[in-house]
């Protein structure tokens, strides 16, 4: 196994293009580091419907050149399969390390197998790659981001050219095809072919953005803003001048791309920490809101000033039934959607408006294919406010929508907080709260989920259980999935591995009747303790230690 190891790095090294990892892999030769070796050797960087995402590094289970090239060799071979020799493929990329070179190497890889490649002028958020992929008519679009995972990590995002992320069955037919791959001297790479955009197509986005807004909504609202080190700054303000808006404070110290990204230990608005800068610049200015977008800008952020003087996150549930009653409230048509960790209240807010709602799986791949789509949300801060224009979330026109709200409500000497408790009011408190367990040991996930299958709990928090779903084998509306679903007296619970991050993923709801303003403190307390006896008892019952 030893000779096996060594023999296959080598194997690897010698076509390795890359000066970093060439070194660094034959360092871990050189010293026979046999566990790290088996690490990075120990299988392949799986593609699927996130496409790829991992550790920056040598070997075929790090995010390298080497992997990306023959991922960009397997995309070209399924879309030519499909009959796309020859159409364009719309390539874009975030300020990660590597991030250009992953662009450049997949335009080259593109151009070499008789297709059109296209490269956008810069780093630049994902949704301006997702909208380019329809707005230039390409048959695919690739996105080099990892989100708003740690700095050591980089990703490949893939989209085809109705402008949605890839689902089954593209991901299996294009994981075959990068298998098929087996040397990269097989892949003709030209040194040039391809075409690097203007900044027409970013023009043509921005304008995109003032079809977000109503005619003639006060734009008054002021904004702390944070890119988080991302690539979102520029675009953002660029969309908010052109809205009218305050130009956004800028937190300084997170508004330029840096792919350290030194001031939070994970560049996701959501981690603890994160926000701290953003509160602290608030405090000093005191804004309507603060927006923070995360580092590709496809997520978007909200804080809130509160009673006491102080601030806090608003939950991506908070903001997507805000974003969606303000659209009912502009007469919005159309379908209203959400994965099924999002919070039910969605689903209350479409009947009461006569609006068409759906559930889908976890991620936008699934929420911008839902049929007459208008609006998309998912909990963890994604929003689809403009399906006609970018068929994914969008950081950009999500947070000028918020802004056009929280001005609305200024306008009314009122605040989100105001418009959050009418909505309580009128179709009960709904509270969500997450547990969220991150592991160095991906079989701890696996050993929860067995558990809750094996030994599977009849009541959490002292509510019975009503339903139990084992969603792999899926339900008369959703395909099958990895994850568990509880329906509770007054509560859901779903439980799934992360599908990005090494994380088991607890996604609670509890419904508490209020019956006026008055109440709500009382039903606000209620349902606070019911969440934390739900964490409590799911801890327990999968056999995870709750953070």
């Amino acid at each position: 196994m030893h000779d096996d190891l060594l023999a296959r790095a080598q194997a690897w090294l010698a076509e390795d293009p890359d000066a970093e990892t060439r070194a660094e892999l034959a360092r871990l030769i050189d010293g026979a580091d046999v566990t790290e070796l088996a690490a990075r050797f120990g299988g392949t960087l799986q593609f699927g419907t996130a496409g790829l995402r991992g550790e920056l590094g040598a070997g075929p289970m790090r995010m390298n050149r080497s992997v990306v090239i023959r991922a960009a060799a397997g995309l070209a071979a399924y879309l030519k399969k499909n009959g796309h020799t020859g159409k364009l493929v719309v390539i874009g990329y975030d300020a990660r390390h590597k991030s250009a070179d992953f662009a450049r190497d997949t335009a080259a890889v593109m151009t070499g197998a008789g297709l059109r490649a296209a490269v956008l002028p810069r780093p630049l958020p994902t949704p301006v790659l997702a909208y380019a992929t329809r707005h230039l008519g390409a048959v695919a679009g690739v996105e080099v981001t990892a989100s708003h995972n740690p700095p050591r990590d980089n990703g490949y995002k893939v989209y085809l050219g109705d402008g949605s992320q890839i689902v089954p069955p593209a991901d299996t037919g294009i994981a075959a095809e990068i298998d098929a791959v087996r040397s990269l001297d097989d892949v003709p790479r030209p040194e040039s072919g391809w075409d690097t955009l203007d900044d027409s197509v970013l023009d043509a986005y921005l304008a995109r953005t003032d079809a977000v807004l109503g005619t003639d909504t006060p734009r008054t609202a002021r904004t702390v803003y944070t890119a988080m080190h991302g690539v979102g700054k520029d675009v953002l303000l660029a969309a908010f001048a052109r809205a009218g808006f305050p130009e956004p404070v800028l937190v300084a110290e997170q508004a330029e791309p840096d792919p350290e990204f030194p001031t939070v230990a994970f560049p996701n608005p959501e981690e603890p920490g994160a926000m701290d800068l953003a509160f602290a610049k608030a405090r000093e200015v005191h804004p309507d809101l603060i927006i923070a977008n995360d580092p590709d800008a496809d997520r978007c952020a909200v804080a809130v000033p509160t009673a006491d003087g102080d601030w806090r996150m608003l939950r991506g549930d908070e903001v997507g039934a805000l974003l969606a009653a303000h659209l009912v409230s502009r007469g919005a048509q159309g379908t209203f959607a959400e994965s099924i960790v999002s919070s039910s209240l969605l689903g209350r807010i479409a009947e009461k408006a006569g609006l068409p709602h759906e559930e889908t799986l976890t991620g936008f791949k699934w929420i911008a294919r839902v049929e007459g789509l208008r609006y998309g949300y998912e909990e963890a801060l994604g929003y689809c406010v403009d399906p006609d224009g970018v068929r994914d979330k969008d950081g950009i026109t999500a947070a000028l929508l918020i802004t056009e709200l929280a001005s609305v409500l200024k306008s009314q000497n009122r605040t989100l907080l105001d418009l959050l408790d009418d909505l309580a009011v009128e179709h009960g408190l709904h509270a969500t709260d997450q547990l969220s367990v991150r592991v160095e040991d991906l079989s701890v996930i696996a050993a929860a989920m067995r558990r809750l299958r094996e030994q599977p709990p009849t009541e959490l928090a002292g509510l019975r259980i009503t339903r139990s779903e084992d969603l792999t084998r899926g339900t008369d509306r959703l395909p099958p999935t990895d994850g568990l679903r509880y329906t509770l007296d007054g509560a859901r619970v779903i439980v799934r591995p992360s599908g990005t991050e090494p994380k088991l993923k607890c996604y609670l709801e509890v419904v508490v009747p209020v019956t006026s303003h008055e109440t709500l403190p009382e039903a606000r307390t209620k349902a606070s303790h019911l969440l934390s006896a739900l964490k409590r008892d799911l801890s327990t019952a999968a056999g995870i230690q709750s953070p």
